[in-house]
């Protein structure tokens, strides 16, 4: 995307706003989505060699390693942000909530 070729100048504030809260979205669950990626890649190299990731990451003796927890939430326009509905909430969950939106809307 080249984005010397938007017109910021024509927008609405509106359209504005809806832009910067994308990008602000963008920017803090980028190492996420990294992480996402590399997991998936990770699953499907240990299933190529008959193991899986939960397999992998046992410790002997001790606790287990905490593997992600799959999604319970994913955003209305960009399926590939996803909350567990554990820790803490991402970004994107509460702008949501609070312009009024129910949580439970954007369960998967």
């Amino acid at each position: 995307m080249d984005l010397n070729s938007i017109d910021f100048h024509s927008m609405s504030l509106e359209e504005l706003k809806a832009l910067q809260t994308r990008v602000t979205t963008a920017i803090n669950t980028f190492e996420d989505r990294q992480r996402q990626a590399a997991l998936a890649e990770m699953a499907i190299v240990a299933a190529k060699h008959g193991t899986s990731l939960e397999q992998l990451f046992k410790q002997s003796g001790g606790k287990k390693a905490k593997l992600p927890k799959p999604a319970k939430y994913k955003h209305p326009e960009n399926p590939e942000l996803t909350w567990s509905g554990f820790g803490r909430r991402p970004s994107w969950i509460i702008e949501l909530v609070e312009q009024g939106n129910d949580l439970e809307d954007y369960a998967v």
